[in-house]
């Protein structure tokens, strides 16, 4: 393995520092263009860059990974790299998992038996909901064990696995609105006083413990709410079926 000269303990080169970042001159040259850069310190018609160019490299290519696209990262960070890395904070307070739950694998002779999906109808729209990644070579990853495991369960009722999957994309819509709906919350009710104060440093802590707060306050409450709405509505159902035996014919026998 090669190793980059070193004009000085902190200086480098455009080309030394595109080796540091494992990225290309150009790539470097563009994030100057958009100002997510910093000027490098010109001395003898020579450009040369510090650990601080390294750090603000590193920070877009975590932004980038993250998700953030670059005209995203340049509202974000332009000279403040201490903003954005709250901003990555917050992010990922949102998208962590709730728990850590390994990813299982599975080959497709698997899949079929276990869960009846072997038709490439079924195997597409699992893998647009996002509860199969496909792998390559037969092999599928089930992000989330559990979910499988819930999946088997139904289909195991007697459900057939196109129903079931039709079923859980219906869940996952609702799913969506629900979380739109306490995200939305926490926009209205604790972003945008912090954000119209000026983002004061001393408040970042409570912004992020609110936002890691929310989810678990978010799926406790979702959790009973959907225990009291199930009750109902089975109650309901059942209530409708008794009715209608009454009322048939064929219950006066």
């Amino acid at each position: 393995m090669s190793h980059r000269p070193k004009t000085g303990q902190d200086d480098l080169t455009v080309e030394q520092l595109a080796y540091e970042a494992g990225m290309s001159v150009r790539n470097i040259r563009n994030h100057q263009s958009r100002g997510l850069l910093p000027p490098p310190e010109v001395r003898a018609r020579t450009g040369y860059y510090g650990p601080q160019h390294v750090e603000r490299l590193r920070l877009i290519q975590e932004m980038q990974a993250e998700g953030f696209k670059l005209t995203a990262i340049q509202r974000i960070l332009g000279d403040q790299g201490a903003a954005a890395e709250r901003f990555i904070g917050l992010r990922r307070a949102i998208t962590a998992p709730f728990e850590s739950e390994a990813p299982e694998i599975l080959e497709a002779d698997e899949l079929t038996e276990r869960f009846g999906v072997g038709e490439p109808r079924l195997l597409a729209k699992a893998e647009k909901l996002g509860f199969l990644v496909p792998l390559g070579d037969g092999r599928y990853e089930a992000p989330s064990p559990s979910l499988l495991h819930a999946a088997e369960q139904v289909i195991a009722l007697g459900i057939s696995p196109a129903t079931a999957l039709e079923v859980l994309a219906k869940v996952r819509r609702n799913s969506q609105s629900t979380a739109r709906v306490f995200v939305d919350l926490f926009l209205d009710e604790v972003w945008k006083p912090f954000d119209a104060a000026g983002q004061p440093q001393e408040r970042w802590p409570e912004i992020t413990a609110a936002i890691e707060q929310l989810r678990p306050l978010a799926a406790e409450a979702l959790l009973a709410i959907f225990k009291q709405t199930m009750a109902d509505a089975v109650e309901d159902a059942f209530g409708r079926m008794l009715e209608q035996q009454a009322r048939s014919p064929r219950s006066g026998r």
